[in-house]
């Protein structure tokens, strides 16, 4: 059974950086595309950022390339990422998901996403 077990969000202001983490059981995250999305009250679940399986090539959204960094520590089995100068505009439930027979043109859907995390906050306000 794959579980993913997230940590890290929180409140912070605007400009300040966060770090999520994911780690996973059951499935390895070196040969699973693993993503992370996000979820704004009212508002469809929203692509952020990927790493096809085996790849170290990241694949973002344009709303958080530059400011969001996906990584992955295979010898840990965790995903990370790491969110800089954050805007109110980030405020969401923040996910990981993984999968592990995602073609490359499907990894920005959710709904092929088989397994997810728990989800956590991240709130940006002053």
């Amino acid at each position: 059974q794959v579980q993913l077990n997230q940590a890290g969000g929180g409140l912070v202001q605007p400009g300040d950086s966060l770090r999520l983490s994911c780690v996973a059981s059951g499935r390895t995250v070196s040969r699973a595309v693993v993503a992370w999305f996000r979820q704004a009250p009212g508002k469809e679940r929203e692509f952020l950022a990927a790493l096809f399986r085996g790849g170290s090539t990241p694949h973002y959204a344009d709303a958080v390339r530059g400011r969001f960094t996906i990584s992955r520590d295979n010898a840990k089995n965790t995903v990370y990422l790491q969110m800089n100068n954050l805007k109110p505009e980030d405020t969401a439930v923040y996910y990981c998901a993984v999968d592990s027979n995602l073609i490359l043109s499907s990894i920005r859907v959710s709904s092929q996403y088989d397994y997810w995390g728990q989800g956590t906050q991240v709130t940006v306000s002053s």
